[in-house]
């Protein structure tokens, strides 16, 4: 038998027994009979490299090495879902889908939340490809750290391409003998499986990940419908004899109330369970109902996740401190008796403002109420106040900034340190300004930034692109090597090409966030006209009131502000929006309502209706008597069967090419 055949039929063998021991739970051979194929696989590999493929069984087992992860744009978006907290909102969520589909009753899958690591599979000409959900419009390709999952097949039997969607977790089995290993070597312990999960996914060595005993389920077959496929359910079937996990404890309900006995069930088996589960969700079973749901600006309306009562502790109040943030702001912040909620160790909590401490009654020294916010964000609930013994003592606000010795000026609720020179707004500015709705610099986080204030690298935002001159002293600091400096070098020299609105955003003015950053970079092309506007003419702009229109030319007004730009200026940073400055005036979109459906060639869909937006267009999930324009590919469905009934402008994609391009 030539060397190719017999690789090609070991492979398959080695895929059933995977399939059948880590999917099925029942193995067909012994393991010294998989252990005996897999080095006869390995021995071919090594004498016929040729025949080596990176999805084979013998990569399951890691050892690539990668500097980075790239990132990769998802075709379709990986959309959040809402969050239903009580019955009430799941009523709320069934009548809105029966209101808008027309329905008496409505069929649903429930199925378990896993609190993992959310991924798609793309298998694409039978290669295989996975990418995180990231942003949800790209996210970073981890097929290396992936594929060492054994549960997961690294072919399936189709000629089309195909994208499944799912979550990748650490049981509660792997995460105690994970954690077991690292104490003995002194190392710190997960917090959680979650955390896990996502670190092992994210480590540039895909052996790290292959050793830790990860699993995933899957739950969403995304192009369903290029296969025929209508309902939900019988997706993830077909996914089940594709070799896909599923998880087998789904359940089809026949109405909302079965559904909310479905949760009740679930909420008494959850501590049971072999992984960690942090709500229901619950989808419309016909998918042919999607269409006609839509869409949220970031959620489907055809689906929506139920989350669990949040987990309460009691726990004590050692201290209240303070922290301060880039605009002065003072943050009070709970030290808290170290104590386990919600999977993970809590030491510190926000207690937000003076007046949040007065309506609780906070003394230090109590014994409070500890629960997460969202089973994310830490918060304190409520005092015990039958644990009060005496011992306890009032909290007093503070008069001055604790970082500087400063003044304090309270407005609204909060209070502000005013002076203009305290470290702690300096720190906190630049942070922000690094972050990634800034100015994107990859590598210089929260405890980098204070790393290198503390160690008098820089003090202000320039002297960030002056870091380099410190590379010799950043490289004798613990943690830090030559590839990991001139990376973070790179990185902050290549931020000076980024678009006006990131380093306006960065700027860290008050009242301009992202969105109204980019509205002004658009209007104003460049920052010298920006920082020229008065007042009038900034409230001539829609979503501009008087606050932001004030503290606006205020921040130009500035001769330390105007310094820093002019110091920016001279080291190179781009003033300039490169986004489109098509006028809306002049587009054959402008004003129009589009959707997007089917398949695009040239461009991704997120791409498309960015041009879209750029050129005065309004771009919608779902097809509707408001709607002006379909631009529809290949596989497009039931939308373009809605845009004919209703006689709406269908274009195809090279229509859409052209207009643009006018």
């Amino acid at each position: 038998m030539e060397a190719s055949q017999r690789v090609k039929e070991i492979t398959e063998l080695l895929e059933k027994y995977n399939y059948e021991y880590y999917v099925l739970d029942n193995p067909s051979v012994s393991d010294a009979e998989y252990d005996r194929l897999m080095q006869e696989l390995i021995m071919l590999e090594e004498k016929y490299p040729e025949l080596r493929s990176p999805l084979s069984p013998t990569q399951r087992v890691g050892g690539q090495v990668q500097s980075e992860f790239k990132k990769i744009p998802h075709k379709r978006m990986m959309l959040s879902l809402a969050n239903a907290f009580n019955e009430d909102d799941l009523y709320d969520f069934d009548r809105k889908v029966k209101e808008i589909t027309g329905e008496d009753k409505i069929t649903y899958m429930a199925e378990l939340k896993i609190d993992g690591l959310g991924m798609s599979l793309v298998y694409h000409r039978n290669l295989l490809y996975a990418v995180t959900r990231g942003d949800g419009t790209e996210g970073e390709d981890v097929t290396s750290n992936v594929i060492t999952i054994k549960s997961i097949p690294s072919h399936i039997d189709l000629d089309d391409d195909f994208e499944v969607r799912g979550e990748v977790f650490m049981p509660k089995k792997s995460l105690k003998k994970l954690n077991d290993a690292r104490e003995l070597t002194g190392e710190p312990l997960f917090a959680n499986a979650r955390n896990a999960a996502a670190g092992s996914i994210r480590n540039l060595d895909s052996s790290i990940a292959a050793s830790r005993g990860l699993d995933a389920f899957w739950y969403y077959f995304v192009n369903a419908s290029d296969f025929g496929v209508r309902y939900h359910s019988k997706a993830l079937e077909m996914c089940d004899k594709l070799g896909f996990k599923t998880n087998p404890e789904r359940r089809l309900c026949n109405g909302i109330e079965e559904v909310i006995k479905y949760i009740n069930e679930y909420t008494e088996k959850r501590p049971n369970l072999d992984y960690d589960i942090d709500g229901i969700v619950i989808k419309v079973d016909d998918m042919s109902l999607y269409d006609r749901l839509g869409y949220t600006a970031k959620t489907p309306r055809w689906a929506i996740a139920y989350k669990f009562p949040p987990e309460e502790v009691v726990t004590k109040l050692e201290d209240i401190i303070f922290t301060v943030g880039r605009t002065g702001k003072i943050t009070p912040n709970a030290v808290l008796e170290p104590v386990r909620v919600a999977g993970s160790v809590v030491r510190r909590a926000t207690l937000h403002n003076e007046d949040f401490i007065k309506d609780k009654g906070l003394m230090i020294g109590d014994y409070v109420y500890l629960r997460k916010a969202g089973d994310v964000i830490p918060e304190v609930v409520k005092v015990a106040t039958e644990r009060r013994d005496g011992t306890q003592t009032p909290f007093t606000w503070i008069e001055k900034c604790p970082v500087c010795g400063g003044p304090l000026i309270r407005k609204d609720a909060m209070h502000f340190c005013v002076n203009e020179h305290c470290d702690a707004k300096h720190i906190e500015g630049m942070i922000h300004f690094a972050s990634r709705d800034a100015m994107d610099i990859d590598g210089m986080g929260e405890k980098v930034v204070e790393q290198f204030f503390n160690q008098g690298f820089f003090h202000s935002i320039d002297e960030i692109y002056h870091l380099y001159e410190h590379r010799d002293e950043i490289i004798e600091l613990d943690g830090w090597q030559q590839k990991s400096i001139d990376k973070l070098l790179n990185a902050i020299e290549d931020s000076k090409a980024n678009s006006l609105e990131r380093l306006l955003f960065g700027l860290g003015i008050k009242e301009v966030g992202a969105k109204m950053a980019k509205t002004l970079a658009k209007k104003f092309i460049t920052l010298d006209n920006l920082a020229s506007v008065s007042e009038e003419e900034l409230l001539e702009i829609n979503d501009v009131g008087p606050v932001l229109a004030s503290s606006l030319t205020t921040w130009f007004k500035n001769e330390s502000n105007m310094a820093l730009i002019n110091k920016l200026r001279d080291l190179g940073l781009n003033f300039e929006y490169k986004g489109s400055t098509s006028s809306a005036a002049d587009s054959y979109f402008s004003g129009k309502t589009c959707v997007l459906t089917g398949t695009l060639f040239e461009m991704t869909r997120n791409e498309a209706s960015k041009i879209l937006e750029d050129l005065g267009a309004k771009v919608t999930g779902s097809v509707s008597r408001s709607t002006d324009i379909v631009i529809a590919g290949p596989g497009a469905g039931s939308k373009l069967d809605k845009a004919q009934q209703l006689g709406i402008e269908i274009i195809d994609e090279e229509t859409f090419l052209e207009l643009i391009k006018k």
